[in-house]
């Protein structure tokens, strides 16, 4: 790990001092660094604390693991990364969004490789109440039995 820390602030006002290496798994504040937008901390205003401490803990493992020999780094995260995105609907939604804010791409595809293993398989009024989708029905009843009637 570096010995540069990088302060972090929430959007609820907490902060976090990280190593740089850490930070630096986010695109979205490398450039920031690298743009010299990061005087004393990186005002991440869309994220919440709780969150961001989850972010964190994801970087920090995955800089650990660069650290060990590739070969067994791979298998443990595989492991580590299954059991991380083992969460609540809501956290796993703002881990997306947040991951997506902060342009982590290994930790947007790991989310939404969650959901998408949650909805595989689901119904569309699953689907619909998984993602909270308020829809008006838009079809007469006839045409509504003709677009949900399964196709053979």
């Amino acid at each position: 790990m570096s010995l540069k820390k990088i302060t972090l602030k929430c959007s609820d006002g907490e902060a976090f001092d990280v190593d740089e290496a850490v930070a630096l798994q986010s695109e979205t504040i490398k450039l920031m660094i690298e743009e010299n937008c990061a005087d004393n901390s990186i005002p991440l205003s869309l994220v919440k604390s709780k969150i961001l401490a989850k972010v964190i803990e994801y970087c920090k493992k995955h800089v650990e693991a660069t650290d060990l020999e590739d070969r067994f780094s791979n298998y443990y995260l595989m492991d580590w990364d299954s059991d991380f995105v083992k969460v609540d609907y809501t956290t796993l939604f703002d881990l997306l969004l947040t991951a997506n804010y902060l342009n982590i791409k290994s930790l947007l595809d790991l989310a939404a490789q969650a959901v998408a293993d949650i909805i595989q398989g689901k119904s569309p009024d699953f689907i619909r109440e998984f993602f909270n989708i308020k829809c008006k029905n838009e079809f007469a009843s006839e045409e509504n039995q003709d677009v949900c009637s399964p196709v053979d």
